[in-house]
């Protein structure tokens, strides 16, 4: 099982993502976006997606950094109080992930209307995204240190997948926790072309480099919202 959990499901799930992530936007490329659920209920979903997105934000940058620079991880937490700094922030944003993430599935139970758009696989991920995110911070309070031992054992086995030289013998010996931990993240890598995860990959950065649009009114907006009259502004004439 060992072997299936920590060497089958990591492959098998990059490659449903690529391959699955390429047929969808293949197929469906106008349902390939985030789908949201914005224009239905808007006060909560702000109150959410805010937390929710610059916490997991920095936990992914956090992850990453600790992946790709595992020595200078451990030389910077040689020093106390830079490691008590990295700890108490990266378990701050979580607790930011899990109050954003807890809004959100709140919002998709009381709520009428994003109750009818949530599909099967919106429960789903809510459900993984939960474990995910509780088993990471209960891993961060009951082992302490994660930045240190992610960075000296973690990343040594997420190597050994990309050389295509799998030693799942660091993960094996880690709690049971931290092994769920691992097990949700590659099942949401799985699950990417079927979600609503699509969208970060089409993201418009484009939108940050483009000019500014500007908007005309021919119309005075504090007036339309208390008139009846079916054409606001100025009647449109033929030519």
């Amino acid at each position: 099982m060992s072997n299936f959990f920590f060497i089958g499901l990591p492959y098998a799930s990059i490659v449903i993502m690529l391959i699955g992530t390429i047929y969808r936007y293949r197929s469906t490329e106008f349902e390939y976006s985030s789908l949201s659920s914005q224009f239905l209920e808007s006060k909560t979903l702000y109150k959410g997606v805010r937390p929710f997105h610059w916490g997991i934000i920095f936990l992914f940058f956090a992850h990453l950094i600790g992946f790709l620079f595992p020595r200078t991880v451990l030389a910077w937490n040689g020093d106390v109080l830079r490691l008590l700094i990295i700890e108490i922030g990266a378990f701050g944003f979580g607790l930011l992930t899990l109050w954003g993430l807890i809004i959100l599935i709140i919002r998709r139970l009381r709520s009428r209307r994003t109750q009818i758009v949530t599909s099967k696989m919106d429960v789903v991920v809510y459900i993984i995204l939960l474990v995910e995110v509780v088993t990471g911070l209960l891993s961060a309070y009951l082992y302490r240190w994660g930045s240190s031992w992610f960075a000296s054992a973690m990343t040594p086995y997420l190597k050994s997948l990309f050389l295509f030289s799998p030693d799942t013998a660091a993960l094996q010996a880690m709690p049971l926790l931290v092994q769920i931990h691992v097990v949700s993240a590659f099942s949401m890598f799985a699950l990417i072309p079927f979600t609503r995860f699509v969208h970060f990959l089409v993201y418009p950065i484009w939108y940050f480099f483009r000019g500014y649009q500007r908007v005309v009114w021919n119309w005075d907006r504090n007036q339309i919202r208390n008139s009846d009259k079916m054409n606001f502004g100025k009647p449109p004439e033929n030519n």
